[in-house]
């Protein structure tokens, strides 16, 4: 925990003085990300293994959602933002910190929300970068895959914009607990109890399956149908 907040306060620290001097904010900010993406695993001791054809930006890409640990995974590999629940902008010092990171809030509950994080998206595509959503809407223990979401896929539907998709699933060296306990962020702990408890888990496996071709459709609904087909169809139930 100590080695994750002075990883934490130290890149932020770095890119935050870097950001007053360096005329590519972007490309700092994406450096500043990966170092911690990085940083992160290499604490945590976990590996990331890929399968299938990892997309260069710009692109969009939907996943399925298992824990906070799926950002880093994904961040490890991609340059990319993602789309967040727009509760995370009120953590206290966190929300702050994940602004800053090109983090793309959403108001799931309000519907008007939905054009404006769709601009910001195609905004973050244009510039180069890629974007990743969850389309579940949460987080879960890896038995199965939600239902995604179709108000996630309107912007993408009434521009024809190509969707990328991946599957990840955990798997954890010690025998005597479960990666679904772990690893996935599915019950009532806090993000603390749950990071504390993730921290003593030696070694953790990622393993993110990436889609062989995007998926495109004018219908919202065919698309959320389509591409968690396509992510199921991937996915490898975690134990």
């Amino acid at each position: 925990m100590v080695a994750f907040l002075a990883l934490t306060v130290a890149v932020y620290s770095t890119w935050f003085a870097g950001n007053l001097l360096v005329p590519n904010k972007q490309y700092w900010r994406q450096i500043a990300f990966r170092i911690w993406a990085r940083g992160f695993l290499k604490i945590g001791g976990v590996t990331v293994e890929t399968i299938g054809t990892v997309p260069k930006p710009p692109f969009f890409l939907v996943s399925n959602h298992l824990s906070y640990m799926d950002i880093p995974v994904l961040r490890s590999i991609v340059e990319s933002v993602f789309v967040a629940k727009g509760e995370i902008r009120g953590w206290l010092i966190a929300g702050k910190v994940v602004s800053d990171m090109g983090m793309i809030f959403i108001d799931r509950n309000n519907r008007r929300d939905i054009p404006r994080a769709g601009s910001e998206i195609i905004a973050k595509l244009e510039g180069g970068e890629g974007v990743i959503v969850f389309p579940e809407g949460t987080s879960t223990k890896g038995e199965e895959i939600l239902k995604f979401n179709s108000s996630f896929f309107e912007f993408a539907a009434n521009t024809g914009l190509p969707i990328h998709y991946a599957a990840i699933t955990y798997r954890v060296e010690d025998t005597t607990e479960k990666a679904s306990d772990a690893v996935c962020w599915w019950d009532d702990s806090t993000f603390v109890e749950h990071l504390w408890r993730f921290f003593q888990t030696p070694r953790t496996r990622a393993i993110v399956t990436f889609g062989s071709e995007p998926v495109a459709s004018s219908d919202r609904k065919e698309l959320a149908r389509s591409l968690w087909t396509k992510v199921n169809e991937h996915f490898i139930p975690v134990v």
